[in-house]
């Protein structure tokens, strides 16, 4: 069985945590499905114990207040014991082989420090998936929505996991940040021969901003744009620095 853990950070979404659980009981290559429940007032926890009865990979995390998802995510990552860690939001599910084919591709290509899954975009308004550009905005969020991530868990942790940036809980884009750092300094590719997690769209999703602002349908505010450069930024050259030094350190010769 692969080793790898599935990491679900939910805020109050009991309204769709079952499917996305039980599209990750379906995942045979998943291990570990930890869910970070981020101060939930509904019936999130209540679902997750449910789960876990059923299937003992579910383990359920409690945060003692609402922290972001930034960072359920990172706390979820130092409980998993596997080289291997995938995100899903409460929201998404995974398609049929989703982790299985993302397993293959890393265990082919030791050297790379993540794959991303293609996404499918699924009841999104038509003015945006109608729009001309959608294809090409689409691969952005790809590569950018922690739904599609697939990465060892040692790169994540180099990297310092998501940014957990006051201005990106209250803003977004801390995906965005981790996702240009983990390019700059690992890559990452994407299958693109079929359509591997599923985002269901709900009204104030951040990738429906994303697209509003970049078809033009909403004009950016260019303080919060400038200063989503420059905490990002700010986050790249943290990360490549911890890398430096990790790459730099001398391993223990073990005694004999």
């Amino acid at each position: 069985m692969s080793p790898i853990s599935i990491i679900i950070p939910c805020f109050n979404g009991a309204a769709t945590l079952a499917r996305a659980l039980e599209s990750c009981l379906a995942q045979r290559d998943a291990t570990h499905i930890f869910v970070v429940d981020d101060g939930s007032s509904d019936a999130s926890a209540s679902i997750t114990r449910g789960h876990a009865m059923r299937d003992s990979r579910v383990r359920l995390l409690q945060m003692v207040s609402n922290g972001g998802a930034a960072r359920a995510r990172n706390w979820a990552a130092l409980h998993a014991p596997t080289p291997l860690l995938a995100f899903l939001d409460a929201d998404d599910e995974y398609l049929p082989g989703a982790l299985a084919a993302a397993h293959e591709h890393m265990e082919q290509h030791p050297h790379e420090a993540a794959i991303r899954l293609d996404v499918d975009y699924v009841g999104f308004p038509e003015r945006l998936t109608k729009h001309p550009d959608f294809e090409k905005y689409a691969a952005v969020l790809s590569n950018t929505v922690p739904s599609s991530l697939v990465i060892r868990r040692s790169a994540f942790l180099a990297l310092g996991g998501f940014p957990m940036d006051d201005f990106f809980r209250r803003h977004g884009g801390e995906d965005g940040a981790l996702s240009w750092t983990l390019r700059e300094i690992f890559g990452q590719r994407r299958f693109t021969s079929g359509k591997q997690v599923r985002m269901h769209y709900h009204a104030g999703i951040h990738a429906e901003r994303f697209l509003n602002i970049q078809m033009g349908f909403v004009e950016a505010d260019p303080a919060t744009t400038a200063e989503t450069v420059r905490c990002s930024q700010a986050f790249l050259d943290a990360a490549i620095a911890s890398v430096k030094q990790v790459r730099a350190l001398d391993l223990a010769q073990p005694d004999h």
